[in-house]
């Protein structure tokens, strides 16, 4: 098959080896009778949204990435280039941009308030086409929570003007015209609240807590806890997070939906299990808290389970090696997570 997609068939494609495998005429792939789907991917060459990509292309559909590069590392989706059902847009969302596409999954958004600009752009998208929207929205929504664990039902403990306001309000406002467009313009919309989540592709010095621990350790530098380290975080490895992503679009539930790991771990126990996984020699260093920190952050996922039939699988102990092994190789090839 030389990969046109005409009447020789639609094919399939093997994200993780990068080979374009042919396939028979009328067969359609991952779903008998299951119409191909275009997709967009806003955020698709970043960190989770590049292994979402890899599974809507494996999945058989055409898949668009927009994508600024401001986090986002073309090296992510690379393996993609030259299958004709995958395309690359050097585009940020904060300016329009007209597709003809059946679903949007909305992932752009550094820590800004620029995120609500694209939100409003790709829901007016959404409108104009009358495709699905999925935003992905994010536990800071919470702020420093009362409730413990957080349900979706839980409005939040925020403070509006301190120094990780525009990031906790930028999705809350996101949330807030995900909901007017549904309630107002008939969009489709699926809401999703993500805990923490890693895994490979990570950027190295995102300033997250398992990407510092794991480089810090790899580069054999003190591990930095902040604070006494008895915050707590939970953890879940992103092919868990892939899966909640999909079968939140797929299904027929608008959210918002907790999609994390409940497992509990203080950063000092975090900090224990990437002694083990990398370096039992490892030291940590202590430094002053940051402002307006979470105490503690665990989800209640009862409601996808119940409405999604999703569960995280990975425990950390087991994503964590993963993880390791890809930074480790970026980290020796002196590949510092920029983009390029």
């Amino acid at each position: 098959v030389s990969g046109r997609l005409g009447s020789t068939g639609l094919g399939s494609y093997d994200g993780g080896q990068g080979n374009w495998i042919g396939g028979k005429v009328g067969r359609v792939p991952a779903g008998i009778g299951r119409r191909r789907m275009r997709i967009v991917v806003t955020g698709g060459a970043g960190f989770v949204g590049s292994h979402l990509v890899d599974r809507l292309v494996a999945r058989g559909d055409d898949v668009i990435v927009i994508d600024n590069f401001f986090t986002g590392r073309k090296q992510n989706v690379a393996h993609h280039f030259g299958n004709p059902r995958f395309e690359l847009i050097r585009h940020d969302v904060v300016e329009p941009i007209l597709l003809e596409v059946d679903q949007i999954y909305h992932l752009a958004c550094p820590a800004s308030p620029t995120n609500v600009m694209g939100t409003l752009n790709m829901l007016g998208l959404a409108k104009r086409i009358g495709a699905r929207f999925l935003l992905t929205s994010t536990s800071e929504v919470y702020g420093d929570p009362l409730e413990h664990p957080q349900k979706e039902t839980y409005w939040g403990h925020v403070n509006p003007i301190g120094v990780r306001s525009c990031y906790d309000e930028g999705k809350r406002t996101a949330e807030t015209l995900t909901m007017d467009y549904h309630r107002g313009a008939d969009v489709e919309v699926r809401i999703a609240r993500i805990f923490n989540t890693y895994g490979p592709r990570m950027c190295l010095d995102d300033g997250r807590v398992v990407s510092n621990f794991v480089a810090q350790a790899i580069r054999k530098e003190p591990m930095t806890v902040y604070g006494d380290g008895k915050q707590t975080r939970s953890f879940q490895y992103v092919s868990d997070l892939v899966d909640g992503l999909m079968a939140l679009m797929e299904g027929e539930h608008i959210g918002p939906f907790n999609l994390g790991n409940p497992g509990e771990f203080t950063m000092l126990e975090l900090a224990e299990v990437v002694k083990e996984t990398i370096d039992p020699t490892a030291t940590i260093a202590f430094k002053d808290n940051t402002a307006d920190d979470p105490h503690k952050r665990k989800p209640d996922i009862s409601k996808a389970k119940e409405l999604l039939n999703w569960q995280p699988k990975v425990s950390l102990r087991d994503g964590l090696p993963l993880m390791v092994a890809d930074f480790r190789n970026r980290i020796l090839n002196q590949d510092e997570g920029k983009a390029h």
